[in-house]
């Protein structure tokens, strides 16, 4: 009988990290969901990993023992705030999360990745830049960043490696109440990017007909890069 493909997926109990993960069980995956609250799934080939990635010195040693055909980072967290008032702490948080865990995760499990491997990171369109979310689009705009040099390095064994860039989306970070003075814009398409939208993006990178996409951003704005 044929292997699964496993993939780790950040960020599992909620929002993007939930679809994506929900997608791929689906396809047929095994999936290893990586977050600090259970994972709302009830199937034989989900297996939640409890972490708090903020806690980046513990990532390399929970990791250690697997052996995945994909890694997805999909956890997030967004703090805004104009120049004069920024939050020093929330900027220094987020770049944990989004830059720092995935530098981590990619440094440990990138060597053990097969050949056909694939990583796909949770970027934002924000990473072109948005009044009042500077410390967060740079930690997006980062992603692509690393995204394009770990493509490089991984493309002679074939792995790999892309940023998925969704516009505002239908998700609990989309409802925080303190981003309340930086509202999310509605896209030209008229409603806000479904997570499943998003999943659909990353299972495709993460299929064999993706195989020659590396070092790209797809971005799903519907309509509001236009």
């Amino acid at each position: 009988m044929e292997k699964r493909p496993h993939a780790l997926v950040t960020g599992a109990s909620s929002g993007i990290g939930a679809a994506v993960a929900t997608r791929l069980l689906r396809d047929g995956w095994r999936v290893t969901g990586v977050s600090r609250r259970p994972a709302p799934f009830d199937h034989p080939a989900f297996d939640h990993l409890s972490l708090d990635l903020s806690d980046v010195d513990t990532i390399a040693g929970a990791v250690a023992a697997l052996e995945p055909t994909a890694l997805v980072h999909a956890a997030g967290m967004l703090k805004v705030g104009p120049l004069g008032a920024l939050n020093h702490d929330d900027g220094a948080a987020m770049w944990r999360l989004h830059v720092d865990v995935a530098e981590r995760l990619a440094n440990a499990l990138a060597p053990r990745l097969p050949e056909g491997g694939r990583i796909v990171l949770i970027g934002s369109r924000t990473a072109s830049g948005a009044a009042g979310r500077g410390q967060y689009a740079a930690t997006k705009a980062a992603l692509v960043a690393l995204a394009r040099s770990w493509a490089m390095e991984l493309a002679p064994k074939g792995i790999t490696v892309n940023v998925v860039a969704p516009a505002a989306t239908e998700t609990p970070m989309l409802k925080d109440p303190t981003r309340a003075d930086v509202a999310p814009k509605l896209p030209p398409i008229g409603r806000f990017i479904r997570p499943e939208e998003v999943a659909g993006a990353v299972a495709f990178l993460l299929s064999a007909e993706a195989a020659a996409i590396t070092g790209q951003q797809i971005v799903i704005c519907g309509g509001s890069s236009l």
